[in-house]
């Protein structure tokens, strides 16, 4: 079953106040991890409904990634999913929180 996985997000939130923290975050998990980082939105973006950045990163990364960001997210909410082609089921059934569980805008999955 995990070979449909063909990689992960893990979607760091954040707001004015705490976007420091996760620019310091995600600067670190870059230079630790082979991992590909996007843009730190300051508005929600897709189906997040937070400000967000999103690290990208292949299976291999994940056993390593994982537990450094929950021990290193400095209270931040990471919503990681797998990318299998059924982005519904990714960011639903499939879905790993850390901090608090923030309701998605599931509509543009339809």
């Amino acid at each position: 079953m995990t070979d449909v996985i063909k990689g992960y997000h893990a979607h760091i939130y954040f707001n004015e106040e705490t976007y420091p923290v996760a620019e310091s975050v995600i600067e670190k998990a870059n230079q630790l991890f082979d991992v590909t980082v996007g843009r730190m939105h300051r508005k929600p973006v897709g189906p997040h409904p937070e400000w967000s950045c999103q690290l990208a990163f292949k299976n291999e990364e994940f056993a390593k990634l994982i537990p450094w960001l929950a021990l290193n997210r400095k209270g931040l909410t990471v919503f990681t999913h797998p990318l299998t082609q059924d982005d519904l089921k990714d960011h639903t059934d499939y879905a790993l929180w850390m901090g608090s569980i923030e309701p998605l805008n599931l509509k543009i999955f339809q």
